[in-house]
């Protein structure tokens, strides 16, 4: 499965990122993933590889180009807990400094070379997210909603733009929650939001998860956490991004599913 580094043009400057396809010689439906707080790594690129694995062409960018290329900041083998903290000292300026503005104008350059490769087909392309990426994620496809099918995003803070970002919503949304991270309560209002907006979606608590859990390189890992997010990813972009055709339409509370996950095993 080939991965390489590639350099998309943005309006200030070039972003480093990481790609991965099928070498079949073929052309294949574009995934845009967004990184967790901690970058582009080789958590992030097994990730990628492993959804190319399923035929897509997955483009994950240096959300943090403009201090520097990969790696911004050092990063141990395994960020435990001892780490977190020093890391995230670290990590929240360049979070802080990644406004609404610079995730916007980098999400269009983006999708532009995404879409533009000769290895991705024509159609819509769809984009995930981890933790703030989650959020970038939806950002994204509210912003183009022309050309994303489907957004999923992972213990990330959706909610956090407010309820006006999902007015700009067509995609099929998929969110999975850490249970750290969402009560039972604050995930029903966010889903009466989503429906308020007529946006399709499933929204559910990963149980027995904390904020992180797909991560395989922190303590916050979860390898059932994990399972159920490819569990639940795969389907979603099997059905709107087959055959390149968007097959999902907007309307309130298609596909939608809320709750907690029974439990795994």
């Amino acid at each position: 499965m080939p991965g390489k580094t590639l350099r998309i043009p943005t309006a200030d400057g070039q972003a480093d990122a990481f790609a991965a396809f099928p070498d079949r010689g073929e052309r294949h439906p574009g995934v845009l993933m967004y990184a967790d707080g901690f970058g582009i790594r080789p958590a992030l690129r097994e990730m990628a590889l492993g959804l190319a694995g399923h035929g897509y062409y997955v483009l994950v960018p240096h959300l943090f180009h403009r201090h520097g290329p990969v790696p911004v900041i050092e990063l141990p083998e395994h960020i435990g807990e001892e780490d977190r903290p020093r890391v995230m000292a670290q990590v929240m300026p360049l979070i802080q400094a990644h406004t609404a503005e610079r995730v916007l104008s980098d999400a269009g350059a983006y999708l532009r070379f995404l879409t533009t490769r000769p290895e991705v087909g024509a159609g819509p392309v769809a984009v995930t997210g981890y933790c703030i990426g989650g959020l970038l994620a939806m950002r994204t496809a509210a912003a183009h909603s022309g050309q994303v099918a489907a957004v999923a995003g992972f213990h990330a803070p959706v909610g956090a733009d407010g309820p006006g970002l999902f007015a700009g919503l067509t995609a099929e949304v998929y969110l999975g929650h850490a249970e750290g991270d969402m009560t039972p309560e604050a995930l029903r209002e966010l889903n009466r939001s989503l429906d308020a907006a007529g946006v399709g979606h499933a929204s559910e608590i990963y149980p027995g998860t904390v904020h992180g859990f797909t991560m395989s390189d922190t303590d916050a890992f979860s390898a059932s956490g994990l399972r159920c997010h490819w569990d639940s990813l795969l389907p979603l972009l099997g059905r709107t991004l087959a055959d390149g055709r968007l097959r999902w339409r907007r309307g309130p509370g298609r596909h939608r599913e809320t709750g907690v996950r029974p439990a795994a095993g």
